[in-house]
């Protein structure tokens, strides 16, 4: 069963779980840029002026301030205030190690010295987590507080899976791992997905069959002593544990990330004692946080579609040209529009109203040259 089958459920149509009076992450009015501002502007300062950043971020700290457990409530507090890898403290003086297991079952294909991104801290993150892409640059999400509206939405759908099981059958799941997990679950995006100087963001390496944003992140979360349950869960975002081929991800992902980590995934409570399952009986938390984490089935067409939209009205309205368009010229001017007004939302605007009406869209948040 692949992934994206999962959405069949469509009790997140509708489903509607906030403590909180926020919109939906979405914003009727921009403030207005100049092709100047394209090359003066930080990644921070477009994240901090866009509405829809702004708000999903808020409703991230409200939601993660609502934690009972205040321990958990204080790790994850601290790993989304600064998610720095701690993990490089955990692999100092046994990398070579590490590699060397990795290497052996298979699970990285890059040279030992790109083994983890470059730039990397165990004090202090590369970036803020608000700041990051939601993943690669031709991919979902991709501009300045991208993995705050990816994580906000997130879990908003997280929650409403939460409540409606609830409703529906009766029964609470534990709502700390659910908002912790889905929280968590991107939390190396702002390490992997570096903004560059030509105002991309860094390729991403593959890790153990997946990106390596998740291995590591699970590895984060393992090294800063985060419960098995949501580790676990964690995990699970990528692939769910329902039938024995989709199982073994998880699974490998969660030895590969006790490798790094240096710890014994069994010991730890990762997996069942043979170490080809998780434990049993599998929690419906893991299943929620993987359900939850499907904002990409629509958001990944959708980049894809807007940026080439967004390259035609560049070369049409503001007077760059094809060679302009691997370079930070178009780059930046492409993270302030879609900072501003989402990929999603102009995708929504396109896809209701046609190119003209997202031309006056892209008007409204950059003066046309």
């Amino acid at each position: 069963m692949e992934r994206r089958d999962f959405l069949k459920l469509g009790i997140l149509a509708g489903a509607t779980v906030s403590s909180s009076p926020l919109s939906a992450f979405a914003s009727s009015s921009f403030t207005k840029f100049s092709l100047t501002d394209c090359k003066n502007l930080t990644n921070e300062e477009l994240a901090d002026k866009s509405g829809a950043v702004s708000d999903a971020w808020e409703y991230i700290q409200i939601q993660v301030a609502g934690i009972r457990n205040p321990e958990i409530k204080n790790k994850v507090t601290e790993i989304i205030n600064n998610p720095a890898p701690k993990l490089l403290k955990a692999v100092s003086g046994r990398k070579k190690e590490v590699y060397s297991e990795l290497k052996q079952n298979g699970w990285i294909n890059v040279s030992y010295d790109k083994m983890f991104p470059e730039n990397g801290s165990p004090s202090k993150s590369c970036q803020p987590f608000r700041t990051a892409p939601g993943s690669g640059y031709t991919s979902h999400h991709s501009y300045p507080g991208g993995l705050a509206t990816h994580t906000g939405l997130n879990l908003k759908s997280s929650l409403a899976l939460y409540s409606n099981y609830a409703d529906t059958f009766g029964f609470d799941l534990d709502k700390d791992v659910i908002v912790a997990a889905q929280t968590l679950h991107d939390l190396h995006k702002p390490w992997v997905f570096q903004w560059q100087k030509d105002g991309s963001s860094r390729h991403e390496n593959s890790l153990a069959g997946t990106g390596e944003h998740h291995v590591l992140g699970v590895a984060e979360s393992i090294v800063r002593r985060i419960p098995p349950e949501i580790c676990i869960s964690q995990a699970c975002a990528h692939n769910h544990p329902g039938f024995s081929k989709d199982e073994a991800d998880p699974v490998k992902w969660l030895k590969a990330a006790s490798i790094i980590a240096g710890v014994d995934p069994v010991e730890y409570g990762l997996l069942a004692s043979d170490e080809k399952t998780l434990p049993l009986e599998r929690s419906m938390e893991a299943f929620v946080t993987h359900l939850g984490d499907h904002d990409w089935i629509l958001a990944v067409p959708a980049a894809k579609w807007m940026i080439p939209a967004m390259e035609e009205i560049a070369m049409k309205d503001y007077g760059m040209q094809k060679s302009d368009l691997n370079t930070q010229k178009f780059h930046m001017f492409r993270n302030i529009v879609f900072s501003q007004a989402t990929i999603m939302g102009l995708y929504h605007i396109m896809q209701k109203n046609g190119k003209e009406a997202l031309r006056r869209q892209v008007h409204n948040i950059i003066i046309p040259a």
